[in-house]
């Protein structure tokens, strides 16, 4: 048998801890979530993830668009459905396609009755173009106002009063910043608003933040909900606690637990270099909630109101 120097054995061990990190890391990679774990806390029977996204390249990116993602796939999705034990999804257009809705509409003919959709259009959709994504399963539209694109401000209204026959809703994205500004244009939509990633209030200080007070207001008003999910993009704490982000998430639960819903924003496009733990989310948010009858609400019976689920 050969004999091996020492330096010769570390070296060797140490290429065989990088050969066995290999499949984690690639797991991480293909499934764009840390960890296979399942939540410790089991999601009840009908809940609804709802915010999440499909990336294919078999549908070209928007001109101008920053935020391009690899392919986030419907089967690794379902893999990450079946690991937290969701069967139930919303799918949102993502920024990366501008108004062309084809990805989303793909996936929910794939996805068949056990999902929804969210869109993105502007003021040239026909009414036809409408009737037909109701069809399909879409139930909103999204704005995402956090950077210049596809949708703007002054097409708020207009689009709104067009959607309310649908029993459609309007779902935000913008910097907790630009809510005050914003105020005036939403308080007066004649449809439910549903605002993205817990308002996006900044961090620190968020709870003192006129981004907060704005959020609170538009929530007291009773037509606004807000979805708990991607308390990565605005902690400064960070994972997994999200200390700064909890009290502002709990505010909210506390004023409308009615109007609250729950999101993975799976597969988490602004993370790039790490991918949080989808599972360990799963547990915080629930947590965050605490009232068994309030989780029951916010991750089955809201969404199954407001998207209309069977």
């Amino acid at each position: 048998m050969r004999a091996f120097s020492r330096r010769q054995f570390l070296q060797l061990a140490g290429a065989g801890a990088v050969t066995a990190a290999i499949p984690a890391l690639t797991q991480a990679e293909e499934l764009w979530s840390t960890g296979s774990e399942k939540p410790t806390f089991k999601l009840p029977a009908g809940a609804v993830d709802c915010h999440m996204h499909i990336y294919d390249d078999r549908f070209p990116s928007a001109p101008g668009t920053t935020l391009r993602p690899p392919n986030a796939s419907i089967e690794q999705y379902r893999k990450i459905q079946a690991r937290l034990g969701v069967q139930r999804n919303v799918v949102v257009t993502p920024s990366t396609y501008g108004t062309d809705n084809r990805c989303t509409l793909d996936a929910l003919k794939r996805f068949g009755s056990n999902a929804r959709g969210v869109a993105v259009v502007d003021t040239s959709v026909t009414d036809a173009q409408l009737t037909e994504m109701s069809a399909a399963g879409v139930r909103a539209i999204r704005f995402n106002l956090s950077y210049p694109g596809a949708t703007t401000v002054d097409m708020l209204a207009p689009l709104a009063s067009r959607i309310g026959a649908l029993g459609w809703h309007v779902e935000l994205v913008v910097q907790g910043a630009k809510l005050p500004e914003l105020e005036r244009h939403l308080r007066a939509l004649p449809c439910p608003l549903v605002i993205d990633h817990i308002a996006h209030v900044p961090q620190p200080g968020g709870m003192q933040s006129d981004a907060m007070r704005t959020a609170q207001r538009l929530v007291d008003k009773g037509n606004t909900w807000i979805t708990l999910s991607g308390p990565y993009v605005d902690t400064k704490t960070g994972a997994p606690a999200y200390a700064d982000v909890e009290p502002v998430a709990k505010a909210f639960i506390d004023m409308a637990p009615e109007r609250m819903l729950w999101g993975t924003d799976w597969p988490h496009p602004t993370e790039k270099a790490h991918k949080p733990d989808d599972a360990a989310l799963v547990d915080t948010m629930a947590a965050w909630i605490g009232r068994a009858d309030w989780q029951e609400m916010i991750f089955v019976a809201n969404p199954v109101r407001l998207y209309g689920f069977d």
